[in-house]
């Protein structure tokens, strides 16, 4: 694993950071976690970055730990990316300050709780709204820039997009319908250059479980559990996930669209004995 946050950066994005167009980026949901972890590799990379997200202080944190690694000061855009008013300034703030979009980067997301039997319509219209409308909307807004930059999309969905779990039905639906919607949006957006590919995390230490519902004590025992149901035997770090993000956005992933990775600890090809 690269560690970004060394004060020596090397290895293979390094190598990559001059030659890619990891240049004008958008970055939902950058305000913590995963969003927040691939924001400051990016502008280690010297990329210019658009920070999207609902909470303008963790934003600004964020904000703040890129300037430490990168020279250029991200813009922010505070906002709720449910609000359609809100995906067009996003877009159009990007373009006017920039110019042009070069990837995108649909992180934002959120989890509940929920099965068959007890989840309601409110919970189900809310996760797909987040995870899969807003991701539908605010991609056919960049698209037509993208095009122009020939450049590319990664969307961060779920291994519970690729296996089924008891509880979270909402969750695994919309993760699942992001999987195909990356699959699609990819076989469409082939002939004008641009490549379309998802990151499919499994337990990764943020604090999404908690927004959804979990307690301390059971986020912790959750996290003890992850230590069976992956195979690497331990759950994933933020920054993990945004170096394989930064492959899929880098020309060292130019052969690669329609791809669903899962950066997992291999828990996307276990099963229960």
């Amino acid at each position: 694993m690269i560690s970004w946050c060394d004060d020596v950066f090397c290895g293979w994005l390094e190598l990559y950071s001059y030659s890619t167009g990891l240049q004008y980026i958008v970055i939902t949901g950058a305000s913590s976690g995963i969003g927040a972890a691939t924001s400051i590799l990016f502008s280690r990379l010297g990329s210019k970055l658009v920070l999207a997200g609902r909470k303008e202080d963790n934003l600004k944190r964020t904000r703040d730990a890129c300037m430490q690694t990168g020279d250029e000061e991200p813009l922010l855009v505070v906002g709720e990316l449910r609000d359609s008013s809100y995906r067009e300034n996003l877009v159009e703030r990007t373009v006017e300050k920039y110019g042009k979009l070069d990837i995108l980067v649909n992180n934002a997301g959120i989890i509940s709780l929920g099965s068959i039997e007890n989840s309601t319509m409110e919970n189900y219209d809310t996760m797909m709204d987040v995870n899969v409308r807003s991701v539908f909307h605010l991609t056919s807004l960049a698209v037509p820039h993208l095009i122009d930059t020939r450049g590319n999309i990664v969307n961060v969905s779920s291994v519970n997009g690729i296996r089924a779990f008891a509880g979270v039905l909402s969750y695994c639906m919309s993760k699942a319908a992001l999987d195909q919607f990356t699959r699609c949006a990819a076989l469409d957006l082939a002939p004008k250059g641009v490549r379309v590919n998802s990151v499919n995390p499994g337990v990764t230490i943020t604090e999404l479980q908690k927004r959804g519902g979990l307690s301390d004590e059971a986020y912790a025992n959750f996290l003890e559990r992850s230590k069976m149901t992956h195979a690497l035997g331990r759950p994933g770090e933020a920054s993990e996930i945004a170096e394989s993000i930064a492959f899929l956005a880098s020309d060292a992933s130019s052969f690669i669209t329609g791809a669903t990775l899962p950066v997992d600890g291999g828990r996307h090809a276990m099963c229960p004995r």
